[in-house]
C-alpha cells in the first residue's frame, strides 16, 4: 500500500525537493506526497511543489497562538490521510498538542550533529565553536527543540577556508542524503525506539 507523507515548510524547499525527487525514483519505493503546507505565502517550496504536480496548502500564522495554528494544520493532514509528516525548513517549534497527534510519526532534519549546536544558525555556531567536524541528524520530533530521538547523522569534515556559506553547503548535500534514508526506514517500519535509541530491525 502507498504511504502517504505530509511536508511543512517555509522556505526554499530544498529538502523538500530532494524528497520529492528520491519518492518519484523510486529511492523512497511505495510512497507520494499528498501535501505540502506552508506557513509562509512567499515559501518557494510551495512553487517548487505546484511545479511537481503536488498538492499544496497555504496556511499563515502570523498572528496565530501555536496551538491554534497546529489545529488548523493537523485537520488538513488528517484530511489528506498522511502516514508520515517531514519538515523541511519548517521555522516554527511545534505544540505538544500536534505532537500528540502524529506519536512517532513526525521528522525533521537539523544541519548539526545534534545534541551540539540545536536552534538557529548551526553551521555559524559549530564555526565559532571551532569544531573540526560538522554534519545533519535526522531526528523524530517532539515538544522540544530539536530534542526527540535521532534515527540518522552524516559527518561532515570543516575545512580552515569554510565560512558559514562553504559549510552550509556541503552540509545540505548530506541533508538531501540521509532525509530519504530516514524516511525509508521509517516508512517500511524497520526500527525500534529502545530509551531514546532508534534502532534499525531487518
Amino acid at each position: 500500500m502507498t504511504k502517504r507523507i505530509g511536508v511543512l515548510l517555509s522556505g526554499r524547499g530544498s529538502n523538500f525537493e530532494a524528497l520529492a525527487e528520491s519518492v518519484a525514483t523510486g529511492r523512497i519505493p511505495n510512497a507520494e506526497i499528498a501535501i505540502v503546507i506552508s506557513n509562509k505565502p512567499d515559501a518557494r517550496g510551495l512553487e517548487r511543489a505546484k511545479a511537481r504536480g503536488i498538492e499544496t496548502r497555504l496556511i499563515p500564522s502570523k498572528g496565530l497562538e501555536r496551538e491554534a495554528y497546529d489545529r488548523q494544520v493537523a485537520a488538513v493532514l488528517h484530511e489528506y490521510e498522511v502516514d508520515l509528516i517531514c519538515l523541511a525548513g519548517y521555522m516554527r517549534l511545534l505544540s505538544p498538542y500536534f505532537v500528540a497527534e502524529f506519536p512517532q510519526r513526525i521528522l525533521n532534519i537539523h544541519p548539526s550533529l545534534l545534541p551540539s549546536f540545536p536552534g538557529l544558525e548551526s553551521q555559524k555556531q559549530a564555526l565559532d565553536y571551532g569544531v573540526k567536524v560538522a554534519g545533519c541528524t535526522v531526528h523524530f520530533v517532539d515538544e522540544n527543540l530539536d530534542a526527540g530521538p535521532i534515527i540518522v547523522q552524516a559527518v561532515v569534515p570543516v575545512q580552515d577556508t569554510d565560512d558559514e556559506h562553504a559549510l552550509s553547503e556541503r552540509i545540505l548535500k548530506e541533508e538531501h542524503r540521509i532525509y530519504t534514508e530516514a524516511v525509508k526506514i521509517i516508512l517500511e517500519g524497520k526500527f525500534k525506539i529502545v530509551g531514546r535509541r532508534v534502532i534499525r530491525t531487518a
